[in-house]
């Protein structure tokens, strides 16, 4: 039998993982399952790296504009601090944190916490991303969202990028990503002719 996350009979302090491709609502579903837990009178604190200031530097902000306050940090350790209160951690872009991330949520589930992680779990080659991989690892619940590619219809589980940098990190939106099915993504350059 397959028990939702806060089941009566879960004992409390897990990991969730959020991933999936650019445009996917990863976001979306982390500010979802945070609001849920405040109308539930759980106390909750969100994370997010530093770095990721394309919306706002201090708020988690999805593409559709919904809103949940947050604490950049500069190091995934910085999470540690001041936890008694809190019974929800919501961490968002991790794939842009340090590799101790994967370290840090489960000292957070040890101490009873329920934590919420959201990130790309490929960068724009396809490869895993950041501290992702093992994130997915070691999380009791796993959700993978997409979207939807925008040259065939189906669903789009890579990012693609539409710019020529190769550097790994690239903050971006619809100007510099798209989504794409996998085999889109692998066609590539030829897709972007048509545009």
């Amino acid at each position: 039998m397959f028990l939702e996350p806060g089941f009566r009979g879960q004992r409390s302090g897990w990991i969730e993982v959020i991933c999936g491709s650019m445009f996917s609502g990863k976001t979306e579903e982390l500010i979802r399952r945070l609001k849920r837990a405040r109308i539930a009178n759980q106390k909750v604190a969100t994370y997010k790296p530093a770095t990721d200031v394309r919306y706002s530097e201090v708020s988690v902000v999805s593409h559709d504009e919904n809103v949940v306050d947050s604490t950049p940090v500069k190091s995934s350790i910085e999470i540690l601090k001041d936890l008694a209160e809190y019974k929800v951690i919501g961490i968002d872009e991790a794939q842009f944190f340090d590799d101790k991330l994967p370290q840090v949520c489960e000292q957070l589930a040890l101490k009873g916490i329920r934590v919420i992680v959201a990130g790309l779990d490929m960068d724009f080659r396809g490869k895993p991303f950041g501290p992702m991989p093992e994130i997915l690892s070691i999380a009791e619940y796993v959700t993978k969202v997409h979207a939807i590619c925008p040259h065939c219809g189906s669903l789009a589980t890579h990012s693609y990028r539409l710019s020529q940098d190769e550097s790994t990190v690239l903050l971006g939106e619809k100007d510099k990503y798209e989504p794409r099915c996998r085999i889109c993504y692998s066609m590539g350059n030829i897709l972007n002719l048509k545009l």
